[in-house]
């Protein structure tokens, strides 16, 4: 009589070498070669901003493309910091960036708990005019933000560089789309034990969102660190530029003539330092929050 069993079927020798197939070596090795050429092509710019910015300007301005210094100078980034207003725009970029950052998690955080979970008449359409806002070119709305700064009398200062800037549609966006994936029940429990809407967002629904938050504020400090056209219409004195509008200021040629390429390339670099860091710190978080969250889902 046959015995029936359950055991897996014994692997075969062609199944075990068919990671060795050599179809399979050589598409894999082309894959890899692939995703090489272009990440070298993306790096390169980089590459040639590092080499520029420790150069000497002759050297910068005869080989502008060679991404090795010589000789290897710090005079680049000794006129910025004592020929440029380099320190007061860093000061101005991270005053404006880390108040916009706060708002922006904050403001965008609680529209979006409001149209995922609050019921009230003409909420469809408001997502609706957040979504049409996402099809909007910026470059639309600079005049209409010159004439709305202007009337309310905050025009070129601090608070026309910020205030308009405290919120955003694509941060309501992400966040109202987060807020519903996360189940009713949990804020039901928190109403049962007497918790009102805004203890329900601030207590328990908001530290769920972590993954959506740090997303959020990677956005918005890139964006608001990154911001030109906004400050090109806000502001005007020399005293209030952020980064952005002073390199462009610099790119410009505001310094004399020459190509001047070790300060506008040594200013770029240290500009984009502090993006850089936040970018590397936060997305460690928020890849270990979203591998987390897909593990108990």
């Amino acid at each position: 009589m046959a015995v029936l069993t359950d055991r897996p079927p014994v692997a075969t020798a062609p199944d075990r070498r068919r990671g060795r197939d050599p179809r399979t070596l050589v598409s894999r090795f082309l894959g890899y070669a692939t995703l090489v050429f272009f990440g070298l092509v993306f790096l390169y710019p980089f590459v040639i901003q590092l080499g520029n910015s420790f150069k000497t300007e002759p050297n910068a301005a005869a080989d502008p493309l060679s991404p090795i210094p010589d000789p290897l100078v710090l005079a680049g980034f000794e006129r910025i910091f004592a020929g440029t207003d380099f320190p007061l725009w860093l000061g101005n970029s991270l005053l404006v960036t880390v108040l916009v950052t706060a708002g922006r998690v904050f403001f965008d955080s609680l529209a979006g708990y409001a149209l995922a979970r609050l019921r009230f008449r003409g909420r469809a359409g408001l997502f609706a005019a957040v979504v049409a806002v996402l099809a909007v070119p910026g470059v639309v709305l600079l005049i209409p933000k010159f004439l709305v700064l202007n009337q309310l009398g905050i025009y070129n200062s601090y608070a026309g560089l910020i205030v308009p800037l405290l919120a955003d549609a694509a941060g309501v966006f992400i966040m109202k789309q987060f807020f519903e994936s996360i189940p009713v029940s949990v804020e039901e429990a928190a109403r049962i034990d007497g918790a009102g809407v805004f203890r329900t967002f601030w207590s328990v629904v908001l530290p769920m969102a972590k993954p959506a938050l740090i997303t959020l504020t990677i956005l918005s400090f890139q964006g608001s660190w990154n911001e030109f056209p906004h400050s090109l219409v806000a502001v005007q004195d020399p005293d209030l530029f952020t980064l952005p509008r002073g390199l462009a200021d610099l790119v410009s040629g505001s310094l004399g003539k020459g190509s001047q390429y070790p300060l506008k390339l040594g200013a770029a670099l240290l500009a984009t330092i502090p993006v850089a860091i936040i970018f590397v710190v936060f997305q460690r978080y928020f890849v270990r929050d979203a591998n987390d969250g897909s593990d108990k889902g």
